[in-house]
């Protein structure tokens, strides 16, 4: 059995006039939104997606039920801004951990969209659990960023994703072992920006109750300018598994989804700096032991009229093309030598494009009888051995037949063709030459 502890603050900053955060500590779910669209839309956006949250995990308490929760939260708000063309466009960031059972025994899920955070301090050691669904946190994740540059990145504070701007949402998520001594914190940015992880990790850990804590973290943040409303919960577990010694417990599966437009979170001056500091008190998020494989939902890939169409028309190219290769090769010809015999090969000499020439008459002279022979002056045997191109199945036997004539001393009368008895058929025929039959050469 696992017993938890909970305790949150929150204030409005030194220059903001509205708190647009929302905090919840509801039995087993915890949750920060951090609303973004104006005085009004911000706060319409993060005290729906709480609402929303809260009312539908209580229908199916689980890690799926959590899922589910969030994304019941983003239509709500998606669906208000749209109806509300006051609110259109409003938007808001939630980070969510739930205590829920599974087959393996309590875990605490975590869900996670915008760039609100879930640390875990172990240890005595503070990691990060979220990434920041911004601009710059993705450079850096692939890459092409680093974490110094990102700091001062000037698209670092556009977020990627966030509640209530499309109809559906691609959710982080996370399954957590809850080690006995554990102490969990999900914040605004308002903190996150504005005081340093070290600092965060020395409040977390001088405060004995989480109320205590979660104070002390928003005190701190006003202190250290109050640029953004400031919200912090702490969640202690008091009764868990026993704990790993292990500090590096951190994960993620953020990454910048196919097609997300990136969306800048505005106040009413405009867009809002961030300043993401990371420093050696505080772990990056990195797969590690004690978290569980995440799960995403994806939004189904669509089989559209163009991309039909598309593979039609490059089907019937791909069949002309075919059937253009297949005319060419069917409707050549050219004399040979196969074993020994002189034939007529149907198709190219040496093959084209993987089609092999294929023998259609046999013609029952050999190479001996006409290896000596000159036609002009280019003697017979070596030609018919590289091949000799024909226009034609029949014009490719009268060439055997002057060939076998002058071979024998004799000619082929004028006009006179070389029989051929058969049709083609499947296998090669035999069509002889009747030398005989022409009278000698003079």
């Amino acid at each position: 059995m696992t017993v938890l502890r909970s305790g949150s603050a929150t204030h409005v900053g030194h220059v903001r006039s509205v708190n647009e955060d929302f905090a919840l500590e509801a039995g087993a779910l915890f949750a920060v939104a951090d609303g973004m669209g104006g005085h009004a839309g911000g706060e319409v956006a993060a005290r729906m997606a709480i609402s929303s949250l809260e009312r539908r995990f209580a229908q199916e308490p689980s890690a799926n039920g959590l899922l589910q929760a969030v994304h019941a939260a983003n239509w709500a708000v998606w669906e208000r801004g749209r109806s509300d063309s006051s609110l259109r466009g409003m938007g808001t960031t939630l980070t969510a951990v739930a205590l829920v059972s599974t087959d393996d025994g309590d875990r605490l899920a975590v869900a996670n969209v915008g760039d609100s955070r879930a640390y875990r301090l172990h240890n005595g050691r503070l990691g990060q659990l979220t990434v920041d669904h911004s601009v710059a946190e993705e450079l850096v994740s692939r890459g092409e960023l680093s974490e110094e540059e990102a700091a001062v990145h000037p698209q670092r504070h556009i977020l990627t994703r966030a509640l209530g701007v499309d109809p559906d949402v691609e959710v982080d998520t996370w399954m957590i072992v809850p080690e006995q001594g554990d102490r969990f914190l999900l914040c605004s940015d308002g903190l996150s920006n504005d005081v340093p992880p070290d600092d965060i990790s020395r409040a977390l850990a001088a405060a004995h109750d989480p109320k205590d804590a979660a104070e002390t973290l928003v005190r701190v943040a006003n202190e250290a300018g109050g640029n953004d409303n400031v919200t912090a919960v702490v969640l202690d577990v008091l009764v868990g598994e026993p704990s790993t010694g292990d500090a590096s417990e951190t994960a993620h599966s953020g990454v910048l989804p196919t097609g997300a437009v990136p969306y800048p979170k505005r106040t009413a001056g405009g867009l809002m700096g961030r300043s993401e500091e990371t420093g050696p008190g505080v772990a990056r998020p990195q797969p590690a032991t004690g978290l569980l494989p995440a799960q995403k939902r994806r939004a189904p890939r669509r089989v559209t009229f163009r991309v039909v169409l598309f593979v039609l028309v490059l089907g019937g190219l791909g069949y002309c093309a075919w059937a253009a290769i297949n005319w060419y090769v069917n409707n050549s010809y050219f004399v040979g030598v196969s074993h020994g015999q002189v034939v007529i090969y149907k198709g190219r000499i040496g093959g084209f494009l993987g089609i092999d020439p294929k023998v259609v008459v046999r013609t029952g002279i050999t190479l001996s009888e006409i290896r000596a022979t000159d036609v002009g002056s280019t003697q017979v045997a070596p030609s018919l051995q590289a091949g000799v191109e024909e226009p034609s199945r029949q014009e490719a036997i009268d060439y055997v037949c002057q060939m076998s004539a002058l071979a024998h001393n004799m000619i082929a009368p004028r006009g006179v063709r070389c029989p051929s008895k058969t049709v083609p058929t499947t296998a090669a025929e035999t069509v002889p030459v009747d030398v005989p039959s022409l009278r000698p050469a003079a």
